[in-house]
């Protein structure tokens, strides 16, 4: 209908080809248009086989039933659905060997063919893989890629021991996840080590994430369906699972003991949220302090709170939306963003604060400082927000370092931090395009060995710092700047 060639679904009843939902969604449109109103209340065979409700990704081979909303792990009695993916993967095995003979020549020339590139002159290959679309995936694509990308904690899934999840007569054979199994069948961390093993390794375009997305149906109910979702608050999800699975242990090794294995996280990095430390509070785990005073009688109250992120209101002031005729105003920046965060405000009349002195409710301010900065800042711009029934989203271009951010003058002791320990760099941005929460596309920008890619799902391209500068990030990764040797105090 489109003429796309990206995210073909094939139906399973008439064999009609449609992109799949998050391109235009003409799939799921091909079986609401064969939608029969049902006036018996018995079913016929021949009503059932005109519902065209079961349809296959032909990229993946997965079998979805739209009736349902999940995906379909049973076959006929006469094997009818794996000879569809038979016969898919016949179709893709000869035009791939005809298209091998015809470009044999170019092939020669170069081992990665489509993926070398050329840089400040010279021929690179391309080893970064993309993560194919698993209809309206890009969110869990954009966050996956990011963290990819944070070399201390990619790097401490790639080393864990591989789980077996299954033995006897199914060991080695796939495992589909679905709602039906057991939560002791499915394991978080070990798809999302094979698919961190699977990025970067340069052997093929696209990685299918399909096993890590059935084990977030099964243990993130939130997830599950084929909508659009947010990519901050999968994130979350995603690392808190990470943190309370890591914290049973992983493949009889308990998570104190790899903590320990591994030099670079050492123990006064760790920061206990939830339980024991895992690599998850390691790195991203950070202390803050809340400050609360009594307007009253001057009672102040502290708090210590352990965080994953910090999540920023973008200021009002740069929140309105300028027309042609009017001038430009000051750029919004990081900073104005931490400071809004930051600075003393007085809570209003529905955040009362209750004094223990004054035994009631009173008026009182609110400060945050930051008592412990982790080794990966990741900050969360809220785009998005509540007015009236509708969730709008702010637009605002905020201006961010790539290199250098300084997080000195929001520490509570900053005279106790090192001429460097303050100092971040830019690593991973996660991008959302369009107007709402609930539609539009997330890609991600990541920096790997001092070139930036652009992650586009199964899509990535080399880009520049340029262009990464002008994103309207919705979620900024730096990563703490490693001190100088013989900086440190002695």
């Amino acid at each position: 209908v489109c003429r796309s060639n990206k995210s073909p679904w094939v139906c399973l009843t008439c064999s009609s080809v449609h992109c799949g939902r998050y391109v235009n969604g003409h799939a799921k449109k091909h079986y609401e248009d064969a939608q029969i109103p049902m006036t018996n209340h018995k079913k016929t065979e021949k009503q059932e086989k005109v519902q065209h409700t079961v349809c296959m990704d032909c990229s993946s081979y997965s079998t979805y039933c739209y009736r349902c909303d999940d995906f379909v792990v049973n076959d006929t009695k006469l094997g009818l659905v794996q000879k569809v993916r038979e016969h898919l993967q016949n179709l893709e095995n000869s035009a791939f060997t005809s298209d091998r003979h015809r470009k044999r020549k170019p092939l020669e020339n170069s081992s990665l063919n489509s993926k070398l590139l050329k840089v400040n002159g010279s021929t690179t290959a391309l080893c970064a893989t993309g993560l194919r679309n698993l209809g309206n995936t890009c969110f869990m694509n954009a966050i996956l890629q990011s963290l990819s990308n944070i070399q201390q904690f990619c790097c401490y899934f790639k080393e864990l021991p591989a789980v077996e999840l299954r033995n006897g007569k199914t060991a080695g054979r796939r495992t589909y996840h679905t709602r039906s199994q057991g939560d002791n069948n499915v394991s978080l961390v070990e798809e999302f080590r094979k698919t961190l093993c699977a990025l970067w390794q340069g052997s093929q375009t696209a990685f299918s994430p399909e096993s890590l997305f059935y084990v977030v149906w099964k243990i993130m109910p939130n997830f599950r369906g084929y909508q659009q979702q947010d990519a901050h608050e999968f994130m979350r999800y995603l690392l808190d699972h990470l943190h309370l699975e890591l914290q049973g242990g992983f493949n009889g090794v308990s998570c104190s003991v790899i903590l320990q294995e591994n030099s670079n996280l050492s123990a006064s990095s760790k920061c206990c949220i939830n339980g024991a430390s895992t690599v998850v509070t390691a790195i991203f785990g950070g202390i803050l302090q809340n400050e609360v005073n009594c307007l009253i009688c001057g009672t102040e109250s502290r708090k210590f709170d352990p965080f994953l992120d910090l999540s920023l209101d973008i200021p009002s002031q740069f929140r309105n939306k300028r027309t042609k005729n009017q001038e430009s105003g000051p750029v919004c920046t990081l900073r104005d963003c931490l400071r809004s965060f930051t600075d003393l405000e007085e809570l209003d009349e529905t955040e009362l604060y209750m004094c223990h002195k004054c035994k009631k409710k009173q008026k009182s301010t609110k400060k945050f400082w930051i008592q412990k900065l982790p080794k990966v800042l990741c900050l969360h711009l809220k785009r998005f927000h509540w007015t009236a029934y509708l969730r709008n989203k702010v637009d605002t271009y905020v201006e961010f370092p790539l290199r250098g951010l300084d997080m000195k003058c929001y520490l509570l002791e900053p005279e106790n931090s090192g001429p460097e320990s303050c100092l971040y760099d830019l690593v991973a941005v996660v991008v959302h395009h369009g107007s709402g929460v609930g539609s539009g596309h997330y890609t991600a920008y990541a920096a790997h060995e001092g070139r930036w890619f652009h992650f586009n799902d199964s899509t990535v391209t080399l880009t520049d710092e340029e262009t990464v500068g002008k994103a309207k990030a919705y979620i900024l990764f730096y990563v703490e700047r490693q001190a100088k040797p013989g900086a440190e105090k002695l």
